[in-house]
């Protein structure tokens, strides 16, 4: 995802629609993750293995989505950092979410959004804490076809939309309630995450992402048009880096290494789409029969998510006050009251970036 502009870049054979930045309503969008290992070795410096062992827990099966992750340990920055062995733990749409696997310890860090470990932390107390993210801004998007082109909140009115069970719906219902629209006007179809319904001609749109399924969409040959849910009233970041409060505490130099090394990897894959794609294809994926075609559109794709204005000042994964203010806003409207200072840690970033300069854009 490079620099993006103020609405998403059009993919190959995708149109973006005309966006409209509206206030926001609560929705949980945290993909569940299995328990599978993913061990990584490296070629570059050790530094000794001061830090142990890294457990990671990805909130997606093992696409091109983790890039930056495989980069990092392929090219040895964890162990580079001090990790002695590094585990990328994998996930798919059923399995541990990232806030369980870091509050039982079986994770020092996982990835999620703020929404869905916003909602823990004010319905249970969850000691959770978010320390940036890969994302800033999120995937999501009602993706409809040129034959019946969705463009607008309002043209969803009188349309068949696809919704699958979970977070899709979530997220649905707070579209439709930040943009005024009543569900009853809307006709909604239960349907998995293939968007094998949209491309039938069964659904007349469907949840889906600008990274996964709104490509799989345009390679089956058909003009994708998406209704980015970002420029429409759910602005929240993706791909936030949570761990718990003690783990900052007590294991910061565990996660500032972390955080410096995955820096470092995805600033390759800004650099290196290509190779992005392959290492999950040929290397990190080999055993899911992912297409390489899709694979690399959605490395172009998801890196124009990655970077910011906010990031080319401030570095990666660096999240604005305004930026956090609008997802504890957004979080609110859900009913879910969270204190934006105790949630959002930037500091141990901005120490990462203190001591590595090098880090920084140029």
């Amino acid at each position: 995802m490079h620099h993006r502009p103020a609405a998403p870049a059009a993919l190959p054979g995708v149109t973006a629609a005309p966006s409209r930045r509206l206030l926001l309503t609560g929705a949980l969008a945290a993909p569940a993750l299995a328990l599978a290992g993913c061990s990584g070795s490296a070629d570059g410096a050790s530094a000794g293995g001061s830090l142990g062992t890294l457990e990671v827990n990805q909130n997606w099966i093992r696409t091109t989505e983790f890039a930056g992750e495989y980069f990092a340990d392929s090219r040895g920055y964890y162990t580079g950092a001090g990790f002695t062995e590094v585990t990328l733990i994998p996930g798919g749409p059923s399995g541990t979410s990232s806030e369980a696997m870091v509050l039982s310890d079986s994770a020092l860090v996982g990835m999620t959004t703020p929404l869905a470990a916003g909602s823990m932390v004010a319905g249970e107390e969850a000691p959770l804490v978010l320390l940036g993210a890969k994302f800033q801004r999120n995937p999501f998007t009602i993706c409809s076809t040129s034959a019946t082109p969705i463009t607008t909140p309002v043209d969803l009115v009188g349309k068949r939309i696809g919704v699958a069970t979970g977070t899709n719906e979530v997220l649905f219902n707070a579209l439709l309630e930040v943009n005024g629209i009543d569900p009853a006007d809307v006709e909604r179809v239960t349907v998995q995450f293939d968007p094998q319904p949209l491309i039938n001609g069964e659904v007349d749109g469907q949840i889906c992402t600008l990274t996964n399924e709104a490509i799989t969409v345009a390679l089956a040959g058909l003009e994708a048009v998406n209704l980015p849910l970002a420029d429409n009233g759910l602005p929240f970041v993706s791909g936030a880096f949570v761990t718990t409060v003690q783990n900052v505490a007590e294991r910061r130099e565990e996660l500032k290494g972390f955080l410096a090394a995955t820096v470092r990897g995805w600033k390759d894959a800004l650099a290196d789409p290509e190779e992005s794609a392959r290492l999950a294809y040929e290397e990190y994926g080999a055993d899911l029969g992912l297409d390489p075609e899709k694979e690399q559109r959605q490395a172009e794709a998801q890196n124009q998510l990655v970077v910011s204005d906010e990031t080319d000042s401030n570095g990666l994964f660096t999240i604005s006050d305004e930026l956090a203010a609008k997802n504890i806003e957004l979080l609110a409207l859900a009913g879910h009251e969270v204190d934006q200072d105790a949630f959002f840690d930037p500091t141990l970033l901005q120490e990462v970036y203190e001591e590595n300069p090098d880090l920084l854009p140029a």
